[in-house]
C-alpha cells in the first residue's frame, strides 16, 4: 500500500534561528506589523509504500533519525495519509 508523507522539521525551542530572525526584521519594512516568533524550518514530502500506516510511519520516523532531522537541534513531525486521500492539491 502506498502512502503520502509530510515530514516537518523545525528547531528545538531555544535554538537560535538566524533565517527566522532575519525575516522577523524585514518585515515591518514591507508593511507587516504585529506579526512575531518567525521561526524557520523544512517541509519535506514523499511517497512511501509499506504494509499499513504504522509500518510508513516507524519507517519515516527512522528516516527523520537517521537523514532528514538533526535529532540534537531539530523536532521532526510525521504526518502519514494513505495515497488514496488528497494531500496538498495532489491525488493518489
Amino acid at each position: 500500500m502506498r502512502f503520502h508523507a509530510l515530514v516537518e522539521v523545525r528547531l528545538r525551542p531555544g535554538i537560535a534561528d538566524p533565517q527566522g530572525a532575519t525575516i522577523e526584521r524585514a518585515l515591518p519594512a514591507l508593511g507587516f506589523d504585529g506579526i512575531e516568533g518567525v521561526r524557520v524550518g523544512k517541509a519535506i514530502r514523499f511517497d512511501v509504500d509499506a504494509p499499513d500506516e504504522a509500518a510508513a510511519r516507524a519507517e519515516i520516523d527512522d528516516l527523520c533519525r537517521r537523514l532528514l532531522a538533526n535529532p540534537v537541534i531539530e523536532d521532526a513531525d510525521v504526518s502519514v495519509s494513505p495515497a488514496s486521500i488528497t494531500t496538498g492539491g495532489r491525488t493518489g
